[in-house]
């Protein structure tokens, strides 16, 4: 099964705890603080793997998180760093932020990669606290928290010549005599339900085909399977438009021409204005399999007329006699030439993700305050202040302190008399209640 979308959870490593410890060692009088610190946690990093085809292995799992940093020991002995997580993807797999819609990153070659997610900040030990007139810290720095984010991973074929067309045209059985790809092929629509890739050697080089399966009209829109074909069509730097010159299907191969290039048109206007060649093909149901014989073929020459007349290319192939499928390739091989020559600048499609934004949050040092009236508690929250209340040694009076004078200075005192708070109140501080005494903020915990 080809799987080419996905959306999974990630989780970086929480940093490890710097550690509070003292040396007790037999003969060391006066031992001071010997907590070492915490190990760093490990990152989330997305690797672009040219030996995968499909996101299939996210179909099954949708949670990564990575290894946490180890907390700090004695002896100043640091935490060992948590063990970062390379999730490995399919080349041509676009990942994007789901929140804010972004894009992370575009992973178009083998061996691209990104850190998606950072791990944590080790803590710092009580060893780092120590100063000359704080000889025994009793208090150690908390790990920096985890970064958890849901991204969408979405694949889009990378392929330098795509061939597009109605469904039963001969698309799939073109890529067969082309490259060694074995697509399945039979009289019906809708043979292809995924797109297939074969490899076309030309010359002393070779370039990669997509058979994209048959669009409809309507698939803009998203009729059939729309989008999970067209997207795939976006990478390619030129299309093979496969048009049943024949009218085998009962259609008007004309009408099949101008429906396509419309789908196509509203889907991604940009795709109208890749090179793009025509092969007109099942030519041997008109019984024209030769030079002379497409002279005097008027369905042909028709076709072909009115396809020149909107400035395309047009050659007559027969895909299972092998008619014409060397001149199509070789044209479409010029055109790759051509382009590697002589690129054109790509239009800017995405709105790329902004790391170094996201590193800096600036409610990091923010302290909020709400009210529940139905528990009728005050909760006092922030993250930095989440990181101070992890730290707290509430058995050390000089580490308590050191808490509660942050929550002074934030301004949050006041925030809860605007909210009406009175004495005997409780307050909650992630997940730990206090009381609240106005006269010099005192508190005693539960």
């Amino acid at each position: 099964m080809f799987v080419d979308r996905a959306k999974i959870t990630i989780k970086s490593g929480k940093g490890g705890d710097g550690a509070v410890t003292f040396r007790h060692d037999p003969f060391v009088p006066d031992g001071g603080p010997d907590g070492g610190d915490g190990g760093k946690g490990g990152d989330i990093i997305f690797l672009a793997d040219e030996n995968l085809r499909t996101l299939m292995d996210f179909k099954y799992k949708r949670k990564y998180e990575a290894e946490p940093g180890q907390n700090g020991m004695k002896k100043k002995r640091f935490g060992k760093s948590g063990e970062d997580l390379v999730i490995k993807v399919p080349v041509g797999t676009m990942v994007f932020d789901e929140e804010s819609g972004k894009l992370m990153m575009d992973m178009i070659s083998h061996g691209d990669s990104f850190v998606a997610a950072k791990g944590g900040r080790g803590g710092r030990g009580n060893a780092k606290f120590a100063t000359p007139t704080r000889q025994a810290p009793n208090f150690g720095e908390a790990g920096g928290f985890a970064k958890e984010r849901t991204v969408i991973l979405e694949m889009k074929l990378i392929a330098d010549v795509g061939l597009v067309g109605f469904p039963n045209v001969g698309k799939s059985t073109l890529l067969s005599m082309a490259t060694s790809a074995r697509p399945k092929i039979a009289n019906y629509h809708f043979t292809t339900i995924d797109p297939n890739l074969g490899v076309v050697q030309m010359y002393d080089n070779s370039f990669v085909m997509a058979d994209i399966a048959g669009i409809i009209e309507g698939a803009h829109e998203g009729a059939g399977l729309g989008h999970y074909f067209l997207k795939h069509i976006e990478r390619t730097k030129v299309l093979v438009h496969v048009v049943d010159v024949s009218g085998s299907e009962g259609r008007n191969p004309r009408e099949d021409f101008d429906k396509i290039l419309d789908e196509l048109g509203k889907y991604n206007s940009r795709l109208l204005h890749k090179p793009q060649i025509i092969a007109a093909n099942k030519i041997d149901v008109l019984g024209c399999v030769d030079e002379e014989d497409l002279e005097i073929c008027d369905e042909y020459i028709e076709f072909k007329e009115y396809v020149e007349s909107k400035g395309y290319e047009v050659y007559p192939m027969s895909a299972p006699a092998g008619f014409g499928v060397e001149t199509v390739l070789k044209r479409a091989y010029e055109m790759l030439e051509d382009i590697k020559s002589n690129p054109a600048e790509e239009d800017e499609e995405y709105e790329y993700f902004d790391f170094e934004k996201d590193d800096y949050d600036p409610d990091y040092k923010k302290v909020f305050v709400d009210y529940d009236e139905e528990e009728d508690v005050y909760t006092i929250y922030g993250k930095q202040l989440e990181k101070i209340f992890n730290s707290t040694n509430f058995n050390d009076y000089g580490s308590k302190r050191y808490l509660f004078r942050y929550i002074e200075s934030s301004g949050a005192y006041d925030m809860l008399k605007e909210l009406g708070i009175e004495d005997g109140d409780i307050i909650s501080l992630f997940g730990t209640e206090f009381e609240y005494y106005d006269e010099d903020y005192n508190y005693e915990y539960d």
